[in-house]
């Protein structure tokens, strides 16, 4: 005769009505999972695979989202170099992402604000990377030239005999690619026997600027010549030879003294871009609507600088806030709606501002400026533009007037 297990640990025999049954169902709940199963298949009640224990799931462990953890992950330790170059299609976002760093820390490291433009062969500094080791030198020297100020790729080609397009080449750029002052260009092996042209030097002024009013000292009794350059700081012989005074270096209460100053030299590195076909329409654009308005050269210079540092030479759908457009208008300011900051003509004329500042009294526009044209072009352009990085529109000034040239 069958028996079942019952609750009290005894053997009930099996009746028609199931009793039995249901009293060992119950009693099985105290058994261990494994006895349970074994015995549920057993007496019929599951089969095999319900019997079996199920696999008890893990939850993924959550991944790091610090700095430190967020680095690590996408490099190896130490593989963060201390440059990286623009490759086409590249964003800052992008390169900061390769590298496991925040976007905002590679624009502040690069002084770049949220709508700036990156190029082709840009190079970008990475906070916290290192150099890399040096590579063993060739075995067979490689023909290069030095970038010079005001250097152009195709200038470049030219004064080699070879062609722009081997030259890029050979160089890894494109034809919207950025060289600056110092890098060097690899020559193909047909130009390497040429002669490289001498470098043109940097203009200088002959002259050190004339002091304004600030640099000036009024004689008082009792005032010499050697207590006032001690007290500026200056040699003698430079004060005297500043105001022409004897060889006895006279002087009388009430006379005022030009205190010489040195002159800071300041040295910004300029850019060189050879012009796409959109880009080189978009600068047609704004030479065309400036003589339109009878903008003189240096003006027209400061709208092509600035179109160029705010969206390089792009009529782009995107920028920092509500930035659009050429010069990165913005509607929230004035500046048109969507649609017509969009509008390059428009947009070029109301950076020109002026009698045809389509904007009047909400915008200020270049010509609007009292006194521009005795700004330099950096300050002009801040002046239209605003810009929280406003010593950026100087490293355009010599490509600025290199296309003013071209184009006409």
């Amino acid at each position: 005769m069958a028996y079942d297990v019952d609750d009290a640990g005894g053997r009930e025999q099996r009746g028609s009505g199931g009793r039995g049954s249901a009293r060992g169902i119950r009693g099985l709940l105290t058994v261990p999972l494994a006895v349970v199963s074994a015995v549920a298949v057993t007496l019929g009640i599951a089969q095999p695979a319900e019997a079996a224990p199920q696999p008890v799931k893990r939850q993924p462990k959550a991944k790091a989202t610090t700095p430190g953890a967020m680095r690590a992950a996408a490099s190896p330790a130490g593989a963060v170099p201390e440059e990286v170059v623009v490759a086409e299609g590249d964003t800052v976002s992008g390169i900061a992402e390769r590298f496991g760093l925040s976007t905002a820390e590679v624009l502040a490291h690069n002084g770049l604000g949220w709508s700036s433009m990156i190029f082709p062969g840009q190079r970008l500094a990475l906070p916290g990377g290192r150099a890399a080791p040096a590579a063993p030198p060739a075995r067979d020297a490689i023909a290069k030239h030095l970038v010079a100020e005001g250097d152009t790729m195709s200038g470049i080609a030219e004064r080699y005999g070879v062609a722009l397009d081997e030259l890029l080449r050979v160089n890894g750029l494109g034809r919207q690619s950025l060289i600056f002052p110092g890098e060097a260009i690899v020559l193909p092996p047909d130009a390497a026997d040429r002669p490289a042209p001498a470098p043109v030097a940097a203009a200088v002024p002959d002259e050190p600027a004339a002091p304004s009013p600030a640099d000036t000292h009024v004689v008082v009794d009792g005032d010499t010549v050697w207590d006032i350059a001690a007290r500026n700081d200056i040699e003698v012989a430079a004060l005297i030879a500043a105001n022409g005074l004897d060889a006895n270096a006279t002087i009388r209460p009430g006379q005022r003294l030009a205190i010489p100053r040195p002159v800071a030299v300041v040295t910004v590195a300029s850019v060189s871009v050879v012009l796409t076909e959109e880009m080189r329409a978009n600068a047609q654009l704004i030479v065309d609507v400036g003589r339109e308005l009878g903008v003189p050269d240096s003006g027209i210079a400061v709208a092509l600088a600035a179109a160029a540092q705010e969206s390089g030479l792009r009529n782009v759908r995107h920028g920092d806030r509500d930035s659009q457009g050429l010069f990165q208008q913005r509607p929230s300011q004035g500046w048109g709606t969507v649609e017509e900051v969009l509008d390059p003509v428009r947009a070029a004329r109301a950076f020109y501002g002026g009698p045809g500042n389509p904007n009047p009294g909400a915008t200020t526009g270049l010509l609007d400026i009292p006194g521009w044209e005795s700004m330099s072009l950096t300050e002009a352009a801040q002046s239209v533009q605003r810009s929280a990085h406003p010593d950026h529109y100087a490293k355009w000034e010599a490509q600025a007037k290199a296309w003013l040239a071209e184009l006409g």
